[in-house]
């Protein structure tokens, strides 16, 4: 049966079933939670770079632990407890990051200290002249 060819009551339309079915159109309210609050943040890019690098106590592989599941707990509706793993997250990334910033800074320091204290002691090694090898070799001979 074609469409054109069908005849509507005049009360009556394809998707009603009568006039007593065309009422005034209402408000129709739809929740989404927590409109003014926004989720916790969970980290996992900052995660995945310091678990990328290898660091001091494996700090970046809990700050990844962490921010997996502050991520779980976001997307089932849990907000309290992905809060409570974000800020987990957040402070073992802030101490692997300061781990991963402190050791390489440390050891150029102390290169760079005992360079310029060899250079400007008396009786220094001369690491590039002729015999300092030989020298500083005696020092670790018995």
């Amino acid at each position: 049966m074609d469409n054109h060819s069908y005849n509507y009551p005049s009360d009556c339309t394809p998707l009603t079933n009568c006039k007593s079915a065309r009422k005034p159109a209402g408000s129709t309210v739809v929740n989404m939670g927590n409109s003014g609050k926004n989720p916790p943040r969970d980290y996992l890019v900052w995660s995945l770079c310091n678990t990328l690098y290898v660091n001091f106590c494996c700090l970046g592989f809990m700050a990844l632990i962490y921010s997996i599941k502050a991520r779980d707990q976001k997307t089932q509706g849990n907000l309290q407890l992905a809060q409570e793993c974000s800020d987990k997250a957040k402070w073992y990334n802030i101490l692997a990051a300061g781990w991963n910033l402190l050791v390489p800074l440390l050891a150029i320091v102390l290169l760079v200290l005992l360079l310029v204290h060899l250079g400007s002691s008396e009786g220094s090694f001369d690491f590039f002249g002729e015999d300092g090898f030989q020298k500083f070799m005696k020092l670790f001979s018995w």
